[in-house]
């Protein structure tokens, strides 16, 4: 039999804190939400690192690489946003994406994060079709404004 009172202590996605009735001192548990969902929506990093900087202002946010050590060992792939006195830690879920300042473009989570390369240029071939190249060329222009592509 299935119990109906069963309380969650996190949520499922991202494991949010969830208060429970009768907590005492909620505001513990509301703060570190609200801290979570401050790191996670539209994030962006500063870029990739495997050691916590020395000196991090407050809000900076940083992805974990894949040797990650100190107070970020054991966390690959976490994204690490400074709150003044600690690092929060978000483990990434599939499907997030976050916006990479050191590479100018947005990197996806599936598995690994990914980012889009850029094409190899158009060569070759016995006919040169120059209004194609150039609306090629046009379309890659877009998609590096769009940091889908390294501009």
């Amino acid at each position: 039999m299935t119990d109906p009172v069963a309380l969650h202590s996190q949520s499922v996605r991202h494991a949010f804190p969830l208060l429970h009735p009768a907590q005492a001192q909620k505001e513990f548990t509301v703060n570190e939400a609200v801290a979570r969902l401050d790191a996670l929506v539209h994030p962006g990093v500063i870029g990739l690192a495997d050691i916590p900087p020395t000196q991090p202002a407050a809000g900076d946010a940083y992805l974990i690489g894949n040797t990650p050590e100190g107070e970020w060992s054991g966390m690959p792939d976490a994204i690490a946003v400074w709150q003044g006195d600690q690092w929060l830690i978000q483990p990434p879920v599939t499907g997030m994406s976050i916006y990479r300042e050191d590479l100018g473009q947005m990197a996806h989570f599936r598995d690994v994060w990914r980012v889009a390369a850029m094409p190899a240029p158009i060569e070759g071939g016995t006919v040169k079709d120059n209004e194609a190249r150039a609306a090629i060329e046009a379309l890659v222009a877009i998609l590096q404004k769009a940091g889908i592509l390294p501009g």
